[in-house]
């Protein structure tokens, strides 16, 4: 999800009749536990134990430097045919050093691959080798085989799209905060045209793109790395299929971190999940807008919240009227401000280009905010993933009045994201695959092996109660909760207090006796340049 808290609001606003029953009256999938796709799971794991992964130079398509070695796994199409059409999954993996970088005398033991997952629906873990380079990772890389991968239908993975990449959409400039009837048909459409192409597109094949067979094709790769027990790490929408992993696999689990938990609980999973996220966004553009309120001698944007969301308000109405260079409107606009509440690093390059903007020069909003054509392809790479994943997994409802009412209410309150989250998830509301009854994710003690859950109070994306939830959930899980941040993704960053509880767990087993708390990390150092 672009992944419940207005503190309470939102959730007198969700699910003004939610419908359960799938759109043209496709049939849900049964529960999955026990079901054909475990037995074929089992199968394809023991398949990819005795072929391994032939890791070898990266393919230039990539883009990929040297250090890393890449490879592919092979998984079924869909889990209860086995034996039925198979895919194949792009691996990366930088092997453990052994060198400890505080002693370069000491040989750290190997404990074998650590996998991950950087969330989405739709994002790649390609890259994910390359951070054992960085000094808080360095410990990490010298115990395990660093392992990134694409899932299903990402990048070289079986790659879905769900309209012809060479003809991208024209980016749409406009972004109303509070949408015409014509606006909403006109999105309405493209909604309806967007579910059409994805199912023309990809044909019967769509409806195995789902967090269910992401979890199981972590199996396979488990099986096809050689490793026993899985040790995994999932942020953002990684934790989601981790926790069904979780769930599906518990005697195959080892270690497990989910950095900035989703929303476990069935009744959330998607559409009111994506309410609860806008509700959060809110809160996070005002942490950003009275941080640029301190700074205000840097940027002359208000002394106050309020003064600074109407400089804003300002630029985008300017930019409503003539996007900058053609190409920024107040969508991208929001969107470059939308990116702000997930990083509060990218704090400082936002303000400095709102105040320049403001000021008449619109270079470094351009420069930060424009379309780049030549990501077009990826783009909507990660968006069709994003959308198959979403719409698959759960009930949405499939009346746009049900849409209309909550979103309109949320946004009486929530303006920031809530009406372009809709926009996001809406061909939901027109899919014509099955849709699944989402799994209750939930383990018994003795089940799941300990695991470690961090979060940001402040999280908009994936909020904070999600973390919660998640802890109610895995029995003998442990949170640990940078206090009073909100940064998105939180493991391996600037705080080093988590940092120390993520190597204690994956380099020691070790948890805190009960859930911790750590003070937040600094605020990004305002700059004028």
């Amino acid at each position: 999800m672009r992944a419940a808290v207005l503190h309470g609001t939102a959730g007198s606003l969700l699910l003004a009749g939610l419908v359960a029953a799938p759109a043209n009256g496709a049939q849900a999938w049964p529960d999955p536990v026990g079901s054909a796709e475990t037995r074929g799971t089992a199968v394809a794991a023991e398949r990819a134990a005795a072929t391994g992964i032939r890791f070898g130079k990266c393919p230039k398509e990539e883009h990929l430097p040297a250090s890393l070695r890449c490879g592919t796994v092979t998984v079924p199409l869909d889990y209860a045919l086995p034996d039925g059409k198979r895919i194949r999954l792009t691996v990366s993996r930088v092997k453990a050093t052994g060198k400890d970088p505080h002693n370069a005398r000491h040989k750290v033991p190997r404990q074998g691959s650590l996998v991950y997952n950087p969330g989405g629906p739709g994002g790649s873990g390609m890259y994910f080798p390359l951070i054992g380079m960085l000094p808080a990772w360095k410990r990490i890389g010298a115990a395990y085989d660093l392992v990134g991968y694409a899932p299903r239908g990402v990048g070289r993975s079986a790659p879905l799209t769900c309209r012809d990449p060479r003809h991208p959409a024209k980016p749409l400039l406009q972004a109303p905060a509070i949408p015409s009837e014509s606006f909403k048909k006109a999105r309405i459409a493209e909604a309806k045209a967007y579910a059409r192409g994805c199912a023309r597109r990809s044909g019967s094949a769509l409806r195995h793109y789902t967090s269910l067979n992401n979890a199981r094709d972590l199996d396979v790769l488990r099986a096809a790395l050689g490793e026993r027990k899985l040790t995994f790490m999932g942020a953002s929408y990684g934790t989601y299929f981790g926790a069904l992993y979780a769930t599906l696999f518990p005697s195959h689990v080892r270690r497990m971190v989910f950095d900035s938990a989703v929303n476990p609980d069935p009744e959330k999973v998607w559409y009111g999940n994506n309410l609860d996220q806008s509700a959060a966004f809110e809160i996070r553009w005002a942490d950003f807008r009275a941080w640029m309120a301190r700074h205000d001698k840097v940027y002359g944007l208000g002394r106050t919240a309020e003064e600074v969301r109407r400089s804003y308000e300002k630029a985008r109405a300017r930019l409503a009227a003539s996007p900058a260079g053609g190409t920024v409107g107040p969508a991208q606009l929001r969107g470059a401000f939308l990116q702000a509440g997930y990083f509060d690093d990218y704090w400082p390059q936002r303000a400095l280009a709102l105040s320049a903007y403001l000021k008449g020069d619109p270079k470094p909003l351009i420069q930060l905010a424009e379309p780049h054509p030549e990501a077009a392809a990826e783009q909507e790479n990660g968006s069709a993933v994003y959308t198959a994943v979403e719409c698959n997994d759960a009930p949405w409802p499939t009346d746009w009045r049900t849409w209309d009412l909550d979103n309109t209410r949320l946004a009486r309150v929530a303006p920031f994201e809530t009406w372009d989250n809709v926009w996001m998830n809406l061909p939901c509301a027109y899919w014509s695959a099955p849709r699944q009854k989402p799994l209750d994710v939930r383990t018994l003690p003795g089940e799941l092996p300990p695991t470690l859950i961090l979060a940001a109070e402040r999280d908009a994306a994936t909020p904070y109660e999600g973390a919660k939830e998640l802890q109610r959930r895995l029995w003998g899980s442990v949170l640990v909760t940078e206090n009073g941040a909100g940064t998105h993704g939180i493991a391996g960053g600037p705080n080093t207090c988590v940092n120390g509880h993520l190597d204690a767990y994956l380099l020691e087993g070790r948890l805190p006796g009960r859930d911790a708390g750590c003070a937040p990390h600094r605020e990004p150092v305002a700059r004028a340049r």
